[in-house]
This record gives structure tokens, sequence and C-alpha cells, in this order.
């Protein structure tokens, strides 16, 4: 990597020797320039990445140069050093857009520290930057479809998008549900703050208290320094829960605290800290039954249910499957008629998740460009032929689960393959009354 460069403006030439030698020990590249036109042109032909300028020049003075400056890049950083300095200049020169205003003789030290931060700003700005543009490219469309359901929920979504209050969204594993929330977090007031997520599923009370709330050090046994919890994290942003309906019961009055009074205490703490946060929350439970079996508190669920979105399944869309599967496609792949009919008649439990495994591992195991129905390795599951039996989407699935744990011997490879979660698979062992295969 090359390294960051500073432009020093001095027309003293044992200060600016001075200077310069010290910034050079510290890893600097150095261009140096003694006059306002010197360092104008200087600045057009190597971008700095600060840049230190005395304040009275032969041609002018730094304002002059800083106003010049800016109308270049103003983003570069700049730092006023000078013999003469006053509050009042100081003031004009911060108005003016100077980052920092020091006076000579210049402690060495604390300049490199000024210069450090300053750096550090600049790269950190950066990053921002080509996150947002690399997100922006990349983000996948959670609207990829032409189906009447689909239209329907990218109409509900761009209203709730804009909206404050908490945001529920309901869905089978693998509909897209994380897929959803980045692009509410995206398209709304928020989207220049961060965006935290947490599945809640298999999380013990005490790890999910830690991870939501932080805790002080020596909270607990192993707690060696403080941490901060995703709340904070999130603050002024989005927090996502990804399997409210699996928050334990002691945890779900905390939650709700933050909701309505947006207030928080990390554990072992004995103080409330302010939080500003919107949240979204997914589940594939039925939250209506488990408020009724005492497995949810009702206050909760009414608070977070303000604004549902219901994910459809591949299933009841699957005039947008093949549009949907040339998406996920490598660039140069296609997708024959074949492929397309097996793909529109199988019943997709895994949903989306699943449809992207199924054509990675076509794409990898296949040296084809343009893939065949039997590429895809959905066997008889992708729909009976002409003569078969007729058989309802539940026993095509049941049939497909039971095909893959015998090829594959164990619960979690099998969820792998099939594209969701392991502890999904084992309810739909249980309510397809499948055994888990005996050495599992």
């Amino acid at each position: 990597m090359s390294r960051e460069t500073i432009l020093l403006v001095e027309d003293e030439a044992p200060q600016r020797l001075a200077l310069g030698r010290y910034l050079k020990l510290h890893d600097f590249e150095l261009s140096e320039a003694a006059t306002c036109a010197a360092a104008e042109l200087s600045f057009r032909s190597r971008r700095p990445d600060v840049v230190l300028t005395d304040y009275e020049l032969p041609d002018g003075n730094s304002l002059d140069l800083l106003r010049r400056l800016r109308k270049i890049d103003p983003s570069v950083p700049v730092v006023f050093l000078t013999g003469h300095g006053s509050i009042e200049l100081a003031v004009r020169a911060i108005k003016e857009g100077a980052e920092q205003f020091l006076t000579k003789p210049v402690d060495l030290p604390a300049l490199l520290a000024v210069v450090e931060r300053l750096l550090e700003g600049r790269r950190a700005r950066k990053q921002k930057l080509l996150l947002q543009d690399r997100e922006a490219r990349e983000a996948p469309d959670p609207f990829v479809g032409t189906s009447a359901a689909l239209a329907a929920l990218r109409e509900q979504a761009t209203r709730v998008a804009e909206a404050d209050g908490p945001v529920l969204i309901l869905g089978e594993t693998g509909s897209g549900k994380g897929v959803l929330t980045a692009w509410l977090h995206r398209s709304g007031p928020r989207a220049d703050e961060p965006i935290v997520d947490l599945n809640c599923a298999g999380l013990s009370r005490e790890l999910l208290e830690s991870e939501l709330f932080g805790h002080e050090r020596g909270a607990f046994t192993g707690a060696a320094m403080a941490k901060a919890g995703l709340l904070e994290v999130a603050n002024r942003g989005t927090i996502f829960l990804d399997e409210i309906g699996d928050v334990d019961l002691q945890v779900q009055p905390r939650l709700l605290k933050v909701l309505e009074e947006q207030k928080f205490r990390r554990l072992g703490d004995v103080k409330d800290r302010q939080v500003d946060i919107k949240l979204v929350a997914a589940t594939h439970h039925d939250l209506d039954r488990a408020v009724q079996e005492k497995r949810f508190r009702s206050d909760l669920f009414y608070r977070i249910s303000v604004l549902p979105l219901r994910l459809p399944p591949l299933r009841d869309r699957i005039e947008d499957i093949p549009l949907l599967a040339r998406r996920l496609l490598r660039p140069g792949i296609n997708l024959a008629e074949s492929a397309d009919r097996a793909l529109t008649s199988y019943p997709w439990p895994g949903n989306i998740r699943e449809l992207r495994n199924v054509l990675e591992r076509a794409q990898v195991l296949s040296s084809k460009k343009i893939l065949e129905g039997a590429d895809l390795l959905l066997g008889a599951a992708a729909g009976p032929a002409d003569g078969d039996e007729l058989v309802t989407l539940e026993q095509m699935e049941k049939r497909h689960i039971e095909r893959v744990l015998s090829r594959e011997k164990k619960v979690a490879r099998a969820a792998v393959v099939l594209g969701i979660a392991k502890s999904s698979l084992y309810q739909k062992l249980q309510r397809y009354q499948i055994a888990p295969p005996a050495d599992d």
C-alpha cells in the first residue's frame, strides 16, 4: 500500500525542513510548497490526504489558499499553522472550513495526533462511501417477480419503510425476511445509520441479554471487560431480530421497555441508557398461538405487530421462480425449459434459500452453460411425470425430506441440502412423523 501524503506549505525553509523530517520519520509521504500558487499546483497534480499550511505566505494567506483548495476537493482536511494566533482568526478559519488551528511553535507530538485523527476520519469516510456503493450495487432485490402477491407486498413495504414504528415480518424459513429488512432500512429515513441483526433462535437467556443489552465488567463470570450491546451499536439505526418468537420470556419485558421508553440497562449496570432504534422483527412461528399458549407476551406481540408484512412462500408465487432463479445464477449461465418446468413443479420447503442452494450446487457440479432439469438434482421431487400419481405438496415435501435424509444420514447435513435451518427440519420431522437417522 502507498503511504499517505501530506502537503506542507511553509515559506520558511528551516521550519519546513524540521517539520518535513519529523513527518517522514513517521512514515508519511511529503509534498512541499512555499507559496499559495505552488501549493495549488501541487494539490492539483498529486492529491494529498492532509494539508498543513502556514498562515502568512508570500503571495497570500492560508484563508485564500483554503478557498481555492476546497473548490478542487473539499474532502481534503486543512490544518492552519501560525505564529500570530488569535481567537478571532481561529474562529474565522474554522468557519471557512479549516479542520484545526495550531499556533507556533508547534508541539510535534500534538501535531502528529491531529494528523492521525484526521486521516482516520478520512479513511472511515472513504470506507463508508465504498461500502454504501458496494451495497447499492450488490444488495439483493426482495421484489423480483411479477406475481400479484409480490406486487401487494411491494406496495405495503414502500409505505412501511417511511414509518418509524416496529415492523413484524412473517414468513416461512428461507423466504427472504433478512433481505426485506435490509431493503426497508435502505429505503427509510435511517438509511445512513447502522443496521445490525441478531438471530434469536437457540440463544440462552443469558447470551441473548448480553448480546442485546451489553454488560459491565464483572457482571457475570467471564465478563472480563465491559461490552456494548447491539442496541447501542444500532443507535439511530435499525435492529433486526430474526426469530423473535424464540426470545426467552424473561427477556421479553426488557425488550418491551426498549420499544416503549427507548431506554435500557446493561447487565450489571445501575443507570439507564437512552437509545433511538427502529425495530424490525421476524418469525416463522404463529405468534397468535404462542400468545394463547403463554409462550409469548401479548403486550410485546401487540407492540411489535403495529406494521406487519407477510412474505409469501415461493410455492404461492410460482410464476416468479424462473425470473428469480436467473437472478441467482452466475453471469453466462442460463436455464433450459426443462429446468424451468422442474423449478416450478417443486414445492420449495426451504423457499428462496433452498432455491439458491440448488442453483449453486448445480453450477458447481455441472460445466454446462445452460442447465437442464436433471442438472438441478431435484429428482422425483421436481414433480410427477406424465401418468404418475398426483400428490399434495405436503406429501411431496415429506418424500423429498425422506430422500435427502436417507442420502445424507445426518439431520445437519440434510438441512444444508434442503436450504433450511436445522431447527426447522426437526419441526418438519415431527410434523411428518419422520424418524431422524439412527446414527444422527
